[in-house]
């Protein structure tokens, strides 16, 4: 690195009066005063150089230093590798030339290699005879490192990214509304547009670090309302009258090469952390169009989580495990509320990649509702979600979530889903609830172009098989999703996709629900 520092230093220095006159450092990060005052001590050492005499050709000092030059090779990173191109100087870039001379010429004495004694005199009597010029070389480069470190110091960061996602979507759907005979009052076929706007702000302090703070708002409707089952609703949904609102916040670190840490203050949850190993449809801006085919609700979606903190530790290149904590009303600090005497969940996930094309994950976890109850994620029936009514609820969960790429153009992922709930009000703890879910997709890869995807999927959305002193859902619903991914550009995806919801909410006598959408998606 060392040798480096010459050149470094020479264009620093040929810089200087370029950056003076042209205001390169921003004047909005520094103080007015000492900018100024700075400004001007450079000016003053400046101008004082180029008023004095310039160095000729014939001057005994230009061919004492293209000596030095020639044999110690001080400044090689000179255009054209000569000195001064055969041309006049001013004293002032001549000072520059033999600033960067001495210090090549004094690191390789510390690297105890011998300098001619002549060498070192001539040096000597050129550092003399140009001692005003070099002062004030040194002067200018300690002023112009006082202003790059007073602004590093002053700003806030230097890498804060904003990304962007823009999603508009047109939604046609249509069935009757739960256990309503009257086709008069039915949903009917219904058609809305609607939208979901995300602003992702990412900031690192040191390079390997990450705060995300992500704004939200939209109007994209939320189908549960219509059809009166949280089965039909849509991945994307969101609708806060486009109110502008902190959705997510969260700051991840490495502890070393193989642990990360994340912590999270606002809708912190196990999928933020977690391998979800469904990588075709996951994303909510990308993937699926329904909301449970999108990931496992037994592991991923426990319910009110809010705050919490979590973990990545990779093994080896096979073997890695997903820890997470999270609560539901961790800023609350009443009674029954806060980090640990409200909701939370604690979970683990076990993940194995023996292959480049396969990996799954082996995910058990409990959680205990004390005021929000939600045992199916907000994708299953009524009782799935609420087995034993509002009181408080323990559940133990378990999961298996999978993704196999059959070929280049050939992508197989499910997932099969547990919950075992726990009523925790006075006298009923010895009841419970078996609450059963599972999923699987097909998604062929660059059909018509490259990055497209054409992807068939089906499954159990959760269902209460079996619940002690009362009744289980008496049927089962299935939803069958047909979803297609075409990109117009790097940053613009259409996706048009249709799914339908047979015996919604596991009754057999609700009438099938259809929902089909053209969504668009900007991203920048």
């Amino acid at each position: 690195m060392t040798k480096f520092l010459p050149i470094l230093k020479l264009t620093l220095v040929m810089m200087l009066p370029w950056l003076t006159n042209n205001n390169a450092v921003a004047s909005t990060s520094i103080d007015k005063n000492q900018e100024l005052r700075l400004e001007e001590e450079q000016i003053a050492d400046t101008t004082n150089v180029y008023q004095l005499q310039d160095v000729s050709l014939s001057d005994w000092a230009y061919e004492a230093l293209r000596h030095l030059v020639e044999k110690y090779n001080c400044i090689a990173g000179y255009p054209n590798g000569t000195f001064g191109k055969q041309r006049i100087l001013s004293r002032y870039e001549f000072a520059a030339g033999l600033n960067a001379c001495t210090m090549k010429i004094e690191n390789l004495q510390q690297e105890k290699i011998p300098i001619l004694q002549q060498d070192l005199t001539t040096l000597q009597r050129l550092q003399d005879d140009f001692s005003s010029e070099l002062k004030a070389i040194a002067n200018n480069i300690d002023n112009l490192e006082n202003q790059v470190a007073f602004i590093e110091d002053n700003s806030f960061s230097t890498t804060t990214k904003l990304r962007g996602e823009v999603l508009i979507a047109v939604v046609a759907s249509g069935g009757s509304d739960r256990n309503i005979e009257d086709e008069d009052e039915s949903a009917g076929n219904q058609f809305s547009l609607g939208n979901r706007v995300r602003l992702n702000l990412q900031t690192s302090f040191t390079g390997k670090d990450s705060l995300i703070i992500r704004l939200q708002s939209g109007n994209m409707p939320e189908l549960d309302e219509s059809f009166g089952t949280e089965m039909a609703r849509l991945g994307f949904d969101a609708n806060s009258n486009n109110n502008l609102a902190v959705r997510d916040l969260q700051y991840r670190f490495p502890l070393n090469d193989n642990i990360r840490v994340w912590l999270g203050a606002n809708s912190f949850s196990f999928r933020t952390i977690a391998n979800l190993h469904n990588p075709i449809l996951e994303s909510s801006g990308k993937g699926a169009i329904s909301r449970f085919t999108r990931r496992n609700p037994a592991v991923f979606r426990n319910g009110s989580e809010q705050q919490g903190i979590g973990t990545n530790i990779e093994f080896n290149e096979i073997v890695s495990l997903d820890l997470g904590y999270f609560a539901g009303s961790g800023e609350d600090p009443s009674t029954g509320n806060g980090i640990f005497n409200g909701d939370y969940t604690a979970i683990g996930q076990l993940n194995f990649e023996p292959t480049e094309n396969l990996d799954f994950g082996l995910a058990f976890g409990y959680s205990h509702a004390q005021n929000s109850v939600n045992l199916s994620g907000t994708v299953g029936s009524p009782l799935a979600k609420r087995p034993f009514g509002r009181v408080p609820t323990s559940a133990l969960r378990a999961g298996i979530q999978g993704s196999w790429r059959i070929s280049k153009k050939l992508n197989l992922a499910g997932w099969a889903g547990y919950v075992q709930g726990r009523n925790e009000s006075k006298g009923n703890q010895d009841q419970r609830a078996d609450i059963w879910n599972w999923s699987a997709n097909l998604a062929f890869l660059d059909v018509v172009k490259e990055g497209d995807f054409l992807a068939f999927a089906g499954g159990m959305p959760p269902k209460v098989t079996s619940i002690d002193r009362s009744i289980a859902d008496k049927d089962t619903s299935y939803i069958i999703e047909l979803v297609y991914s075409y990109p117009l550009t790097d940053n613009i995806k259409i996706t048009p996709g249709a799914y339908v919801i047979i015996n919604p909410d596991h009754n057999s006598n609700n009438d099938t629900i259809w929902v089909s959408v053209i969504r668009t998606t900007l991203r920048f």
